[in-house]
């Protein structure tokens, strides 16, 4: 099972769990969820890797107020704790962001990085959508105008699990029930505004030069695939991979075969 961790950091406690012996691998949650979306993958590489997984300021468990903060320093400080060496890193979404980010300022302390429909720091936004999604986006604005949180919460599930393309419902219930929880928790978290900027990565990639497996959903918004295809033309030590039926969060709706693809990424190295 499982252990659970917090860490003190300025007037934050960050809560963590990890499990497990060997070299370390440290799993970065998307933000529209928290620690609990790499459960599956806690469990399965814990059998020959220490794992850890923690919720990052504004997220699950973890509670702070809103002062200056860095989330590369957080992930910094979370290495310290646990007098890692080096690391390899998977991150989702946001937590693929800050991957990226670590590894181009701290190279030396990264064995690999593992990101999944990753955001990439200084990434140009899409100049438009396809109609049914600019409707669904249309959609989640008024409810966000509104501070209808459940509202917000269940077209997020819609735009983020299901895919943008995809009808409500699409994903199971079990999963469903996860992420309207996990994002319900965010949505409620008070909001940070003081976090310190860090430099667009999206320029500096060819820099990276860490073995990389990258993983996206086909059912994915269009834009975050073609941010995948992008790095891996542009990183120098990239492989990449498709999860077919899945959207934003395929190690959730897929966990065999992400696991499956993740190992044998790890074994290669």
């Amino acid at each position: 099972m499982e252990e659970s961790f917090s860490l003190n950091l300025g007037k934050a406690r960050l809560s963590g769990l990890h499990r497990g012996k060997g070299e370390a691998i440290i799993f970065l949650h998307a933000g529209i969820a928290d620690k609990r979306m790499w459960l599956e993958q806690l469990k399965t590489f814990s059998n020959r890797y220490h794992v850890i997984a923690y919720d990052r300021r504004g997220f699950g468990e973890t509670i702070t107020p809103d002062e200056a903060f860095s989330h590369l320093d957080d992930l910094q400080h979370v290495i310290e704790h646990f007098k890692l060496p080096k690391v390899i890193l998977v991150g989702c979404s946001q937590g693929g962001r800050i991957a990226i980010d670590f590894a181009l300022r701290y190279q030396h302390r990264v064995t690999a990085l593992v990101l999944i429909a990753p955001a990439i720091s200084g990434a140009p936004s899409p100049k438009h959508y396809p109609e049914p999604i600019e409707e669904k986006l249309e959609a989640l604005e008024k409810a966000e105008e509104k501070n209808d949180l459940a509202q917000v919460n269940v077209l997020e599930a819609n735009l983020w699990l299901d895919g943008p393309l995809c009808k409500a419902g699409r994903a199971n219930k079990k999963l469903q029930n996860l992420f309207l929880d996990m994002n319900g928790i965010a949505l409620r978290h008070p909001e940070l505004n003081q976090e310190v900027s860090t430099p667009s990565a999206y320029e500096r990639l060819t820099d990276l030069a860490v073995p990389t497996l990258i993983l996206w959903g086909d059912l994915d918004f269009p834009h975050i695939q073609e941010r995948c295809h992008y790095l891996a033309e542009t990183l120098p030590f990239a492989k990449v991979y498709e999860i077919s039926g899945t959207a934003h969060l395929p190690n959730l709706e897929e966990s065999t075969l992400v696991n499956n693809r993740i190992q044998a990424f790890l074994g290669e190295l």
